[in-house]
């Protein structure tokens, strides 16, 4: 299946395995990488600058395939050394990147200067045109199902995704939601050219996370998720469990952010990932776990994913129209 994304990226399918915190690591990205979609290393889950070298390195002796990293930039008391982040970047010759978070004007500036394809992800219609602008190459829209950071429009892909393809020129991705050859062809359809999935790679024999998480993400439904930070206007959907739900009942009695600030601390999230008690600290998961029925290797999955939608495309909507045709000779 060709798209303009696959085109720009060089990968037999359109689907992204898009940037996580503690679980973008090279295992994962490789196998999404060797089953023909593009994987993503998260930068600023290795500690240092040096570190993320190491791990471009393990990633490419795992793949010869197409592979990009994630850099996130977000607001934090002790901001990350972003630009030496993204010198390890260019000079491990990475030529795709997908960025996040603020402005990344001065990112975007340096890695073009270096031929580095940069996918930005954001929230809005208007956040989409200024990256646009700003000179990105794509963009991944994110509906309000995502996991992680929605933004605080509230919009759903079903109107985001189609309000972008009207106005954005360059090639989109669509994020929040998608886990099967349905979401592929929806994504499709709306004037997207490929998919962004999160949650559903969490959930595949490579993801580097404990066993009973991802046994957790297929006993959860959509219902399982929590918005946190709504009071504080920087909003993430997180997997629903006693801590979230415990910040959330905080926030209505009019918490800030420094009186759940121990409660919501990555590392706590990051101990989830590695103990396997989900109720250990926040962690992030899409509405999309209502989809999620297995636990698949990413090969199995992405070409589960690429059947279905060709199937859905030449048999169940081409039979519908070539059904009416048909009526409407007779």
């Amino acid at each position: 299946m060709k798209t303009r994304f696959t085109e720009l990226v060089g990968v037999e399918h359109p689907i992204v395995q898009g940037g996580m915190q503690w679980v973008g690591r090279a295992e994962l990205v490789a196998a999404v990488s060797n089953a023909g979609a593009l994987g993503l290393i998260t930068a600023l889950t290795q500690p240092t600058p040096e570190d993320l070298t190491k791990e471009i390195a393990r990633c490419r002796e795992m793949t010869d395939k197409p592979f990009g990293v994630n850099l996130t930039i977000l607001p934090a008391i002790k901001p990350p050394p972003y630009a030496e982040y993204r010198q390890a970047i260019i000079e491990a010759g990475i030529k795709i990147v997908e960025t996040a978070g603020n402005k990344p004007q001065e990112h975007v500036d340096e890695f073009k200067k270096h031929g580095v394809k940069i996918i930005h992800k954001c929230t809005s219609v208007r956040h989409g045109l200024s990256a646009e602008r700003m000179g990105v190459d794509a963009i991944s829209i994110d509906g309000f199902e995502c996991a992680g950071h929605p933004g605080e429009d509230d919009t759903p892909g079903l109107i985001l995704i189609p309000a972008a393809a009207d106005k954005i020129k360059i090639p989109m991705i669509a994020s929040g939601g998608f886990a099967d050859g349905r979401g592929l062809v929806a994504a499709l359809a709306l004037g997207a050219e490929g998919i962004n999935m999160g949650t559903r790679f969490m959930c595949t024999r490579e993801s580097p996370i404990h066993q009973l998480v991802k046994e957790r993400i297929v006993a959860n439904d959509e219902r399982e998720t929590e918005l946190i930070f709504r009071t504080m206007r920087n909003t993430s959907r997180v997997a629903k469990n006693a801590i979230s739900s415990k910040v959330v009942a905080m926030e209505k009695e009019g918490a800030k952010f420094e009186d759940v600030r121990e409660l919501v601390a990555g590392a706590r999230g990051k101990m989830v990932y590695a103990t396997g008690d989900a109720d250990e600290g926040i962690w992030s998961a899409g509405q999309v776990q209502g989809l999620i029925h297995d636990i698949p290797t990413c090969a199995e999955l992405v070409s589960r994913i690429m059947r279905d939608a060709e199937a859905i495309i030449r048999s169940r909507l081409e039979g519908m129209v070539s059904g009416a045709q048909r009526q409407a000779a007779e």
